[in-house]
């Protein structure tokens, strides 16, 4: 329990004798587990107790002798860390005059110490005012190492570890008795601070707990969307100032107790949030793209084992980011057109009418003309008589738009509904978009031209949570899962609340669904997703590369795109269901270069890491 000091504070500041105080819970915690059958759960957001130290000016004996050792405990290893850094980077020749070194060593240090410390004592040197604040966020080891610091003398040291925090005071323990260690002019208040172990690990879908307006409240990912549950219910207090100024509860009526947050518990698994986040990272520095993002799924149940996208930031010093966008997460938040994984879905609806089978001939002249306009084979060639394996295998625009058409335009649009797309898939992360399918939805005067590019996904928007839903549907056997992350929510008293998988509806038949996947195979082994194939195993995906459109909404950008893979294995029995994205990648320019290598990677890792026996 943590009580908010301020009013306590004030009301005996001002000599009253009522006094009311709130008594704020303790924020619930989220936990994550590792190994797949372990009991072990790691924390990944917490409550760390920190510090606000203050000065009171007038109260102060030796402000200059103070401002040194603030500097000496706050500043000084930066300082001198940041000034050798800079030294490294001075030409050889200079860097061969050890004297030379020494000497601008210690005037670059002197030059930043005095700016701090006279910083410092403009602070400390305000004698008006009552109440002057010296530092945030200090941790209580550090606390503690600052007390030892201004209490010790020359006669007598005092050191760290012999002090105790409690109640807003420190405490001397060395002499076997317990001490108030006070330093004249020199206070803080402890306060609870959110706090992430794991970094910047994850930060998308955790989000962070900041300032809404003057209330400290869960915003972005899983703290905004379970805000309540992770806050709890404030408590009270009422009492009687004694003369002594310390609090008297008069009867157990001025006691509300506050009842703390609850903890959650999630799907997500720590070693392979952990692995894709780092992947991911690698990936999008090597290839000098603007972002990325992956997500592992359960296909049988829809259990996110990871969720990461890049850039992300430090939830711990959320503030320090320039923008706010960073905060969204791309995963689920991001809209772009899906380019040719989206085949797959065309095939299915394909596979499942009966209209086509794996063996259908279709004769591919390179393009297709559609209300006036020509649509072209991305490698703008004719390759004639083709099979469907062949029109996934080799990508054809004008395979996907044959299908299309056999379907009819009615079932295609019903279809990509079925599939979820055009609607939120309800995860509980705060900021899901629900991607753009009016196109085929609303009165067009070319609803066949909006079909045909919408085959290989073009003129549409979805997230990549969205894909990674849909992929999931076929690697189930036709069956779309609900995509969740809280495994179980655990209120303060011990009571749990399980998540059960969710299923949505069947969308396509297992037969279609089984088909698809010998089909998806035949991509990684044969087409252009040979990358995102792992030896030993039958993996089954598809790549897609697709243009990004412009911001007034004409036309694309050039030289610019998003290259994804979305696929499963083992095929027959799948252990996951994962999509690739990466943003704009600079040196290269198809998916099969940057999506696919990060999916096989991954794929490779995650089917070794569930011990999934070989299949050849």
């Amino acid at each position: 329990v943590q009580v908010m000091n301020y009013d306590l504070y004030l009301a005996l500041a001002s000599g009253q004798h009522q006094i009311f105080s709130e008594l704020e819970p303790e924020r619930g915690k989220i936990f994550i587990k590792d190994s797949p059958g372990g009991d072990s759960v790691y924390p990944i957001a917490t409550n760390k107790e920190i510090a606000l130290l203050y000065a009171v000016p007038k109260e102060l004996k030796n402000p200059s002798e103070i401002a040194d050792k603030l500097y000496a405990v706050f500043n000084q290893a930066g300082i001198e860390k940041e000034v050798d850094e800079l030294l490294e980077e001075l030409p050889e020749n200079e860097k061969l005059d050890k004297d030379f070194l020494l000497i601008k060593r210690g005037a670059e240090i002197n030059l930043r110490k005095e700016s701090i410390i006279n910083d410092y004592l403009k602070i400390l040197s305000k004698n008006d005012d009552p109440y002057e604040p010296i530092k945030q966020r200090v941790d209580e080891d550090t606390l503690k190492k600052l007390y030892a610091v201004l209490a010790s003398d020359e006669n007598a040291a005092i050191k760290p570890e012999d002090l105790e925090i409690k109640n807003d005071k420190i405490y001397n323990n060395s002499a076997g008795e317990e001490k108030e260690l006070k330093i004249s002019g020199i206070a803080f208040v402890m306060e609870s601070q959110r706090f992430y172990p794991e970094g910047r690990v994850g930060s998308h879908m955790l989000g962070f707990v900041g300032y809404a307006g003057d209330e400290k409240r869960g915003l972005y990912g899983l703290e905004g969307f379970f805000d309540n549950e992770l806050y709890g219910e404030m408590g009270s207090i009422r009492g009687e100032r004694a003369a002594g100024g310390d609090m008297i509860i008069i009867n157990d009526r001025q006691y509300n107790k506050p009842r703390n947050g609850s903890d959650l518990l999630l799907t997500v698994n720590r070693t392979i949030q952990f692995t894709a986040c780092k992947k991911l990272n690698e990936a999008v520095l090597k290839h000098g793209a603007d972002g990325g993002s992956v997500i592992i799924m359960n296909p049988k149940t829809g259990a996110i084992l990871a969720m990461c996208s890049y850039p992300d930031y430090d939830p711990n010093n959320y503030e320090k980011e320039e923008s706010a966008a960073v905060y969204n997460n791309p995963a689920i938040f991001a809209q772009y057109e899906p380019g040719s994984i989206f085949k797959v879905m065309t095939m299915a609806m394909g596979l499942d009418q009966g209209k086509v089978a794996p063996d259908t001939v279709f004769n591919d002249t390179g393009s297709v003309k559609i209300a006036n306009y020509n649509i072209e084979n991305s490698d703008h060639k004719a390759y004639g008589n083709v099979t469907m394996n062949q029109v996934l295998e080799k990508s054809l625009n004008t395979g996907a738009i044959f299908v299309a058409k056999q379907v009819g335009n009615d079932k295609f649009n019903q279809y990509i509904k079925n599939f979820g797309f055009g609607e939120k898939t309800g995860i509980e992360l705060e900021g899901e978009s629900a991607g753009d399918i009016k196109n085929l939805t609303e009165e067009k005067i070319n609803k066949d031209l909006y079909a045909a590019t919408a085959s290989f996904g073009q003129g549409i928007a979805v997230t990549p949570l969205q894909m990674a839903a849909a992929f999931g549907a076929i690697a189930n056997g036709g069956v779309l899962m609900k995509p969740y992350l809280v495994k179980e929510i655990i209120s303060a008293d011990g009571v749990k609340i399980k998540t059960e998988p969710k299923q949505i509806r069947r969308v396509i038949s297992e037969r279609a669904a089984m088909l698809l996947g010998g089909m998806m195979v035949n991509v990684v082994e044969n087409g252009h997703g040979k990358n995102a194939g792992v030896k030993g195993y039958y993996v089954g995906g598809k790549t897609g590369t697709a243009q990004i459109p412009k911001k007034d909404g004409r036309g694309y950008e050039e030289n610019a795109h998003i290259g994804s893979f979305a696929g499963f294995a083992p095929v027959d029995d799948p252990v996951f269901v994962m999509i690739t994205r990466i943003d704009n990648p600079r040196d290269v320019e198809w998916a099969e270069s940057s999506a696919a290598p990060l999916f096989g990677e991954l794929a490779e890792f995650i089917l070794n890491y569930y011990q999934v026996p070989k299949e050849r």
